[in-house]
Formats: structure tokens, C-alpha cells, sequence
């Protein structure tokens, strides 16, 4: 919620990674309210040089917070003078890991409360959680022909069966936020991106941007369990930004484009990269799924335009070719 003065000091974790960035060059860029103090988490030892590059003012407005989320003391000092905060850090990977207690749920958890108890302790206004399409799907008894939204959460029982370990983390983080914010009076409204595509702030790579680039190396993974739709970054940094400053805004806000099966997105992309071996999927990928054309209703009710599906692939496909990160295929003779 934005500050009645409209000068905001705000806190982004995971500022460095890939929407993390693209909410700290979208606050900068903002004009009304405007951020003047950004204090930007990254885990310690990688590199926010990036971000300082993304705006004239940068250098003046953001502050560096090198931190594990596990340390409640460093999140403190990192949230402390801060009027909002926008909790993006989380792992996230498409490895299975190999001790996922470790590796995904207690980051993502402790991590999460860790947050809001320095956000009660300050006193600040919003909390904004980066959740996850992974805590609203996959859920195996949602009812057939009814389409994904708000209200839908993961079955944590059947993902943990399957040894889905990003899906449980992402739903038991969110769970964990809601039943702090009840308890202790925290304003936190939730954002569920889908699969996030665009160009690369940061100089690695992230693991939505390598779903396309392994569809676009000929993967035939279909994605089964962690896909609804996909969504342009920079409007999962806006609609942060905008469920931050609307004071009705609450609850949780699903943000993809559209929900679609993952072979209706490998066949765009290939209509757009014919040179490209992207796998012909079968037509259901996703079984059972449900399509909507504006499944994320309650954001575009609050003003969000969505970027066409087509412009956020070329985007973040010529984006992954100019790093190195894909190769064109040689020329045919």
C-alpha cells in the first residue's frame, strides 16, 4: 500500500534473481509513489552488479544486503526503516534435489516467516509474497472442466509421493504465510506467477528461462506438474507493484496469460522458431487441464494488460541466444 507522502522505503529478497530484478527496475522506474530507498537481499556471494546498471539513480537508491533468509537477525536489519516489503527469494531449480528438506523447504519456509516476523517487528503496511502456480497446481481432484483459479492449492500428499519437491515448498511457504498473517495481524497478499519468460537482467540463468530453452533444444519433458500458462516478467514485476499499491487489494493473485495446454505454447514457439527442433508434442500434456483465455481476472480487473505470449518468447529467446545461452541452428544447404 502505497505511502500517503508517495516516498517509499521497501525491501526486495532474492533481489538479484530473475524477478527479482525486473521488480527493481520496475520500482525505479516508478514515479507515484516513488521508491527512493530499495534495500535488495541476495544470497551472499552472488552478484547484484546487474542492478546497478537498470536505472541513472540506481547506485543512490538501492542497498545491498548480502544474506542467507535462514538468518532471522540479517533479515531484521535488512527489513528495518521499510514501509512494504516484497519477499521474491525462494530455490528454485528443475533438478531433483537431493535433500529437499534442505535444499527447498526449509529456505522457502523459515525463509518466508522469517520475513513477516521482521515485517510485524518494523510495523510495515504490505507484504508482498511471490507464490508460485506450483501452490495451486498440480491438484489431481480439482473438478474436471472447471478452470485453475485463486482458490485451487497443490495437494502437498500427492506431490510428495512423487518426489515433487518445488510444488510442496512453494504451497507449504504460502500456507505458512497466511496462517502468520491471521495470527499476528500481517497484511500479505500473495502473487502466482506462471512459467515466466522475458529478457535476462541477470547473468544466469533461472529456471523458467530454461524451460524455453530446453523446449528449444528438442526436450520432450511436457512440463506434466508445473504448468498452467506462461506470463512476460516484467508483468509479474508489475502486478507485485500493483496488488502493493491498491489498498483493496488481498488474497492471492493467479498471473499467466491464460491457461493452455504446454503443447499449445511448444507449438507457438515453433511457429515462431521454425529452424528450431522443438519437440511435437501429443495435444493433452497436461491431462485434464481446463483452458482460459483471462484466468488471471482478479489482476486484470485491477488494471494489468498482459504482453501478448508471442512477444515474451521472442523476447526471452533472443535474450538467451545474445548470452550463450542458445545456440541458432546452422543454416540449412
Amino acid at each position: 500500500m502505497a505511502n500517503q507522502n508517495n516516498e517509499e522505503v521497501v525491501c526486495v529478497t532474492g533481489a538479484n534473481g530473475f524477478i527479482g530484478s525486473w521488480l527493481i527496475r520496475t520500482l525505479l522506474e516508478n514515479q507515484n509513489p516513488r521508491y527512493t530507498s530499495i534495500h535488495a537481499t541476495i544470497f551472499p556471494g552472488s552478484d547484484p552488479s546487474h542492478l546497478f546498471t537498470l536505472h541513472p539513480e540506481a547506485n543512490s537508491r538501492i542497498t545491498v544486503f548480502p544474506l542467507n533468509i535462514l538468518d532471522s537477525h540479517a533479515v531484521s536489519r535488512a527489513v528495518e526503516h521499510c514501509t512494504g516489503v516484497f519477499h521474491v527469494a525462494s530455490p528454485c531449480t528443475l533438478e531433483d534435489p537431493t535433500d529437499p528438506q534442505k535444499e527447498l523447504l526449509d529456505p522457502a519456509v523459515r525463509g518466508t516467516l522469517n520475513v513477516l516476523e521482521a515485517a510485524k517487528r518494523v510495523g510495515v503496511k504490505r507484504v508482498v509474497l511471490t507464490s508460485s502456480i506450483s501452490a495451486m497446481v498440480p491438484n489431481p481432484n480439482w473438478p474436471e472442466k472447471k478452470a485453475v483459479d485463486e482458490s485451487c492449492w497443490t495437494d502437498v500428499d500427492y506431490c510428495s509421493s512423487r518426489g515433487k519437491w518445488y510444488p510442496v515448498s512453494k504451497t507449504m511457504a504460502e500456507k505458512a504465510a497466511w496462517e502468520f498473517s491471521e495470527k499476528h495481524g500481517v497484511d500479505v497478499v500473495a502473487v502466482h506467477p506462471g512459467t515466466c519468460l522475458g529478457p535476462l537482467l541477470q547473468k544466469e540463468m533461472n529456471a523458467s528461462s530454461a524451460v524455453l530453452q530446453r523446449l528449444m533444444m528438442g526436450s520432450e519433458d511436457t512440463q506434466e506438474c508445473y504448468w498452467l500458462g506462461s506470463v512476460h516478467v516484467k508483468d509479474v514485476a508489475r502486478a507485485h507493484v500493483l496488488v502493493y499499491e491498491t489498498p483493496t487489494a488481498s488474497g492471492r493473485y493467479l498471473c499467466t496469460n491464460g491457461i493452455y495446454q504446454f503443447s499449445s505454447f511448444a507449438t507457438v514457439v515453433s511457429e515462431l522458431y521454425p529452424d528450431f527442433p522443438i519437440h511435437r508434442f501429443p495435444e493433452e500434456t497436461q491431462p485434464g487441464l481446463t483452458p482460459c483465455k483471462d484466468a488471471a481476472r482478479r489482476l486484470i480487473d485491477l488494471g494489468l494488460v498482459f504482453t501478448p505470449v508471442q512477444d515474451a518468447i521472442r523476447e526471452a529467446a533472443e535474450s538467451l541466444i545474445a548470452k550463450g545461452f542458445l545456440q541458432r541452428p546452422p543454416l540449412q544447404n
